[in-house]
C-alpha cells in the first residue's frame, strides 16, 4: 500500500478510513475520531501525525465550552466539521469516558440486559413467529389472572412495559446461547421423532405433551394450521417429527402429523365433526357375559348399549364405584372397545385399587382436587373419545364420579355419549349422587340393601332404560316392566 500523506486521508470518506485501518491492523480502529484515526494511519506507515491548531484547539477545550460547542455548531456549522459531528454522535465515547461506558455494560451485564451495541447487533425477530410467547401465556395464565391490581394505575403501567422491555431484552439473548447455528446462519432441523397428547391453546395452537398432563420443556408446539387441518382435539394422541426452535421460539415444533392416536393422519382427517354427525337411541346392547349378581342385573333389568349416556346413582357407601369397577371389568373383556377411565374426585385408596385393574386410569384424582382440575380431566378423557366415535371406533368412558365437577362440565361429559348413525358410538357410564338429566340409562343403586350385603343390591323402582325394546326386543322389555311392578308391591 502506498504511504498516503494527511491531505489525501482527510479528503477520504469515514467508511475508507476504516478499510484502510482494517489493512493496517490497527486495533480498536472503529472506536477512534476521524482526526484520531488519520493520525494513527499516518503514523502506523512511519509518517508524522498531523495535528493541526485546529484540531487540537477543539481537543483540549474546557468542559464548559465542550459542552457548548455542540449548540454552536448546531446553529451555524462548517462543511468540514460536519462530518465529525455526525461521527462524534454515533461513535463510542472518547478514551477519557470509556472507562465509564464500560462499566456501565458490566452493570447491564450483572443485570441481565445489554448494550445498546448488543442490541443493535442482535436479529430484528419482530417479523417470526414466537412460539415461546404462546407457551409463557398458556402456562402463566392462571398465574397472572390471579395477581391483584396495583394501587397506581400509572405505576402499572410503568412497571408492564419495564417488565415488557426487559422480557424482550432477554430473551434474544438466552436463545443466541442455547440454539447452535449452522455455517450458514441458520438453526439446523433435526427431525426426531415425538410422540405425545395435544392440549389445545385458545388461540387454535397447540403443543404435543411428551409427558401428560404436565408440561415440559420437551414438548412440541403444533400450529393451530394443523391442528384445523387434521381436526385436532385435546386428548389426541399423536406422532411425528419435529425440528428444533428458530432463534425465536423456546420449543421445538411438529414438522407433520404422521399419526393420529395409532392411526394414519391421512385418514384419520377425513371423517367429520363428531357434533355435526345424526345421532340415534342406542340399538346394541352389550352382552357383559358375567356370573356377578349385579353386573348379571344390571344386563337385563338396567340394559345399556353403545351410545348410552348411563349414571350409577344412589347415596354414599351405596357400592357405586364397586359396581363401576365391576362393569369396567366385564367390558374389558368385550372385543373392539377402546375402554377409558377417569377417576375425579375419589378416595385415594381407590385410586391405588384401580391401579390393580386390568384397564389403568387415564386420569386420577383424589377428592382433594379442584373442581377446575377435575373438570379438565375428564374434559381430554371425553375429547379423544369423541374423536375416536367420528372415525368409526366405539368408545366407552367410566367416570368416576360426577360430584365433585361443575355442574355444566358433568353435563357436558354426559352429552358427549351418542350412538352414530352409519358410524361409531360414545358411551359414558358416570357414578353421581342423583341423576343430572339426559341419561338414557339409571341404575339406582339401594345403600339399605348394600349394607346388609344383599346383592344385586338394584333399586328398580328407582333405575330404568329409555326404549328398552331396541336393546332386548318386546318380549324382554316387557319382562323389565313386569320385574319394575312386583319390586313396586313389595
Amino acid at each position: 500500500m502506498p504511504v498516503l500523506d494527511p491531505a489525501s486521508l482527510e479528503a477520504s470518506t469515514l467508511a475508507d478510513l476504516h478499510e484502510i485501518a482494517s489493512e493496517l491492523l490497527i486495533d480498536g480502529f472503529r472506536r477512534l475520531r476521524r482526526s484520531e484515526l488519520i493520525d494513527a494511519i499516518v503514523e502506523r506507515q512511519g509518517g508524522e501525525p498531523a495535528k493541526p491548531a485546529r484540531r487540537r484547539a477543539r481537543v483540549e477545550k474546557p468542559a464548559a465550552a465542550a459542552k457548548a460547542a455542540p449548540r454552536r455548531r448546531a446553529v451555524k456549522a462548517a462543511p468540514e466539521d460536519a462530518e465529525e459531528e455526525l461521527e462524534a454522535k454515533t461513535d463510542v465515547k472518547p478514551d477519557a469516558e470509556e472507562g465509564e461506558a464500560d462499566a456501565g455494560r458490566r452493570r447491564r451485564s450483572r443485570r441481565g440486559g445489554r448494550t445498546r451495541a448488543e442490541a443493535a447487533e442482535a436479529p430484528d425477530n419482530a417479523d417470526t413467529p414466537d412460539n415461546a410467547e404462546k407457551a409463557d401465556n398458556a402456562d402463566k395464565g392462571a398465574q397472572h389472572a390471579d395477581d391483584p391490581p396495583t394501587a397506581s394505575g400509572s405505576s402499572g403501567r410503568k412497571a408492564d412495559k419495564a417488565d415488557k422491555a426487559d422480557k424482550a431484552d432477554k430473551a434474544p439473548r438466552r436463545r443466541a446461547e442455547s440454539e447452535p447455528d449452522d455455517e450458514d446462519g441458520r438453526v439446523a432441523e433435526d427431525e426426531e421423532a415425538v410422540e405425545g397428547v395435544v392440549e389445545l391453546l385458545p388461540n387454535g395452537s397447540g403443543f404435543v405433551r411428551v409427558s401428560p398432563p404436565e408440561p415440559s420443556d420437551d414438548d412440541v408446539y403444533v400450529s393451530a394450521a394443523q391442528v384445523k387441518r387434521c381436526e385436532l382435539v385435546s386428548g389426541d394422541r399423536i406422532a411425528g417429527p419435529r425440528r428444533v426452535p428458530r432463534r425465536s421460539e423456546r420449543f421445538a415444533s411438529l414438522v407433520r402429523i404422521d399419526t393420529i392416536n395409532g392411526a394414519p393422519a391421512s385418514e384419520v382427517a377425513d371423517g367429520g365433526r363428531f357434533d355435526e354427525l345424526p345421532a340415534a337411541f342406542p340399538g346394541e346392547r352389550f352382552k357383559l357375559g358375567s356370573e356377578d349378581p349385579t353386573v348379571k342385573a344390571i344386563e337385563w333389568l338396567t340394559p345399556f348399549g353403545r351410545g348410552s349416556r348411563v349414571a350409577i346413582v344412589g347415596a354414599a357407601r351405596a357400592g357405586k364405584s364397586e359396581a363401576l369397577r365391576r362393569l369396567a371389568g366385564a367390558l374389558s373383556a368385550t372385543e373392539g372397545l377402546q375402554l377409558s377411565v377417569v377417576l375425579a374426585g375419589v378416595r385415594p385408596e381407590e385410586i391405588s385399587a384401580w391401579a390393580e385393574e386390568p384397564v389403568k386410569p387415564a386420569a386420577a384424582l383424589s377428592f382433594a382436587a379442584s373442581a377446575d382440575a377435575q373438570d379438565h380431566s375428564v374434559e381430554l378423557v371425553i375429547d379423544q373419545a369423541r374423536r375416536l366415535a367420528a372415525r368409526g371406533a366405539h368408545a366407552v368412558v367410566l367416570i368416576d364420579t360426577l360430584d365433585g365437577m361443575h355442574e355444566h362440565s358433568a353435563r357436558r361429559a354426559m352429552a358427549a355419549a351418542r350412538n352414530l348413525v352409519d358410524g361409531g358410538s360414545l358411551t359414558v357410564i358416570a357414578t353421581a349422587s342423583a341423576p343430572i338429566g339426559g341419561e338414557t340409562t339409571v341404575i339406582s343403586l339401594n345403600a339399605r340393601l348394600t349394607s346388609t350385603g344383599r346383592f344385586p343390591a338394584i333399586d328398580l323402582a328407582g333405575s330404568g332404560t329409555i326404549r328398552p325394546e331396541l336393546l332386548v326386543g318386546a318380549a324382554g322389555a316387557d319382562a323389565i316392566a313386569s320385574a319394575r311392578a312386583e319390586a313396586l308391591e313389595d
